[in-house]
């Protein structure tokens, strides 16, 4: 009998710790290390995403798989040193179970082999170089990469008389990517294209812009990173290349919404494919708009915020369907192949290579009432990572 109660009594020990310690699993928090450039000149993309997320926190909740979701901010001031600096402290000290935000595509690529050894889901919320996928098997995009939208722009262009095209990139990964695909998918279409690439750092345009007044070409073709576009479009109409009849086509980057209304007239007219516009004609995205601007007065949401509200949808996503198990295995897993309404139309994760599927839009720079919007006009349903998709 004595022996019996000995046992009884050792099963229901081990019973009850199993249930505190199942207990204590769905009490304890999911951190999130964010890591963005919230000082420095790529401030703008860290102030529009943590905006988001805190957004995505107050209007969606914070707990999901029954767990709570702990932000941790840190701020990389875009430098990549940094980067993977916080990186590994948000793994080894913190115990971090995904990594997310990275403004840039340097900084992005500067975590990618930290999270392979950590098995650590990299969510990228920003970063657009077509390749940042394919450096980490545990790197999942939110955003958009280049590709996507610069295929759809020289498609545009072809079909719309344009024959003889200058593009001016800024020099790092997205703006290579962004006059690769560009120029090969218009010159497949029969124009012709001359480029310049422009330095990221302290960029001056007027100089190239030169290069392309004396070119004479239908149309320039730009990609900036956001929040330059501004010092851009002034340089242009300085430039007179607006008066010389030179249509300006390119990425949303350069149009982004979160300057457009600083940059005055100068920017009505701007030809642009993109992902997602604060004008975006939806009820959800009407909402999400003025709930950001409710909590951020000032400001208006672009689509950095909208690939970081996703990053953040994303990651709740995977823990509702894992009930509550944040290894980055069963996270990744549980990633791939998601899809939702976002406010910027229906995305899925492309289960093979981790990149966001989209619809991409071709707008137009107008004026709505009093203010600037891009307005969509046309739609490009479920486009994805051309680059990828050819391989």
């Amino acid at each position: 009998m004595t022996v019996r109660r000995t046992l009884l009594g050792g099963m229901l020990g081990l019973a009850l710790a199993a249930s505190t310690s199942g207990f204590a699993l769905a009490q304890e928090a999911v951190k999130i290390g964010l890591i963005l450039p919230m000082t420095g000149p790529f401030a703008s993309t860290g102030k529009q995403i943590d905006a988001a997320v805190k957004l995505f926190l107050a209007r969606e909740g914070a707990t999901h798989g029954g767990r709570k979701l702990e932000v941790i901010l840190k701020d990389d001031a875009g430098n990549a040193d940094a980067t993977r600096r916080l990186a590994q402290e948000l793994v080894v000290n913190e115990k971090v179970s995904v990594l997310a935000g990275f403004g840039l595509t340097p900084l992005a690529m500067a975590t990618a082999q930290i999270a392979t050894q950590a098995k650590v889901p990299e969510i990228v919320m920003a970063a657009a170089t077509a390749s940042i996928t394919e450096a980490s098997p545990y790197i999942v995009r939110t955003s958009f990469t280049l590709p996507q939208a610069s295929e759809p722009m020289a498609n545009w262009a072809a079909k719309n008389g344009i024959k003889k095209v200058f593009t001016v990139v800024t020099d790092y990964g997205p703006g290579i990517d962004a006059e690769t695909s560009f120029a090969n998918t218009f010159k497949e279409a029969g124009g012709t294209v001359e480029s310049v690439r422009i330095p990221l750092r302290n960029p001056d345009f007027a100089p190239f812009l030169q290069r392309v007044s004396e070119a004479k070409p239908d149309a320039l073709f730009v990609f900036v990173p956001s929040g330059v576009g501004a010092q851009f479009m002034k340089q242009f109409i300085e430039r007179g290349l607006d008066k010389a009849g030179v249509k300006l086509i390119g990425t949303g980057d350069v149009v982004d919404d979160d300057i457009l209304e600083g940059m005055g007239d100068v920017a009505l007219g701007a030809i642009t494919t993109h992902h997602y516009s604060a004008a975006h004609d939806s009820p959800a995205n009407k909402a999400f708009v003025e709930a950001f601007q409710k909590a951020n007065p000032g400001m208006r949401p672009n689509f950095m915020a909208v690939g970081g509200y996703d990053g953040m949808k994303l990651i709740a996503k995977a823990l509702d369907a894992t009930k509550g198990d944040a290894s980055g295995d069963k996270l990744i897993a549980a990633m791939k192949g998601a899809s939702w309404e976002s406010v910027r139309g229906p995305v899925k994760i492309d289960p093979d290579t981790r990149d966001i599927i989209q619809n991409i839009y071709v707008r137009k720079t107008q004026k709505l009432g009093s203010e600037l919007h891009n307005v969509e006009f046309e739609t490009i349903k479920d486009v994805k990572d051309p680059v990828k998709a050819r391989k």
